[in-house]
């Protein structure tokens, strides 16, 4: 498969590793010094382009992509609160191609599940607080994390006691806190913590008077993540539309 990689910092590397084992070849690499390499005959030779930028370009690179012909992968996060309806209608109306995730992750596809099903559980005993808190790396620009929203959202289909998630606090990379915890009883509270190299933690608790039920996804590096966006790009080679983790992993 022709891969063009969108980004190459830390992911886009480890993403380049990856794909050239399993013998795919990556044909374009687009940073932020030759956008207009998107235009190139290198870039649309490819079969799936695998995004990974920031909150700010991601939706122009997808349609920077769409526009040359090129599927995408992306997995930037922090843009399709105010893009996901456009990009749904681009892929079910247009012929368009997109794969978003919020996190790549055999793991936290996993998690995401087990999350949703405890959470159904959890729906019969209302006696529990639900909350949430994620921890990532000094770099990260969103907060939540894209990851926390999704586990924020699962829960909020199966708990009938909450309707929205809230920002809880945010512990800055200088140790200081902003923001509270305290909110409505039909509110989940999304924690953040924001230190050192951290790859990404997201912790679940349903608590009561009597005890705690925790889980947690704890992420030791990038491969996790980066094996993911090249099983998606191959997954997505093959398909057309609007598509997920849900469609990658069938459980």
């Amino acid at each position: 498969m022709k891969i063009a990689l969108i980004g190459y910092g830390k992911m886009g590397k480890e993403i380049e590793k990856i794909a050239v084992a399993r013998g795919h070849e990556i044909v374009s690499i687009i940073d932020i010094n030759n956008r207009q390499d998107f235009e190139s005959e290198a870039f649309r030779s490819a079969d799936v382009a695998i995004e990974f930028t920031a909150p700010a370009v991601a939706y122009d690179n997808c349609l920077s992509a769409f526009r040359n012909g090129v599927k995408v992968v992306s997995g930037s996060t922090g843009w399709m609160g105010e893009h996901g309806e456009e990009m749904r209608r681009l892929c079910e109306e247009e012929g368009k191609t997109l794969f978003w995730s919020s996190n790549f992750s055999l793991g936290v596809a996993v998690f995401a599940a087990v999350n949703k099903y405890l959470a159904k559980i959890m729906n019969n005993f209302p006696n529990y607080e639900v909350s949430m808190v994620e921890t990532h790396h000094v770099h990260k620009l969103d907060a939540p994390s894209g990851t926390a929203i999704t586990l924020a959202e699962g829960i909020l289909e199966n708990l009938d006691r909450k309707d929205k998630w809230v920002m809880g606090t945010l512990t800055a990379p200088d140790g200081t806190v902003s923001g509270t915890t305290e909110c409505a009883a039909n509110e989940l509270p999304v924690s953040a913590i924001r230190e050192g190299e951290v790859p990404g933690i997201h912790t679940i608790r349903y608590e009561s008077e009597a005890d705690s039920i925790i889980i947690t996804h704890d992420a030791k590096n990038r491969k996790g993540f980066a094996l993911g966006a090249v099983l998606a790009a191959e997954y997505t080679a093959a398909h057309t539309g609007f598509l997920g983790m849900n469609d990658l992993f069938k459980f």
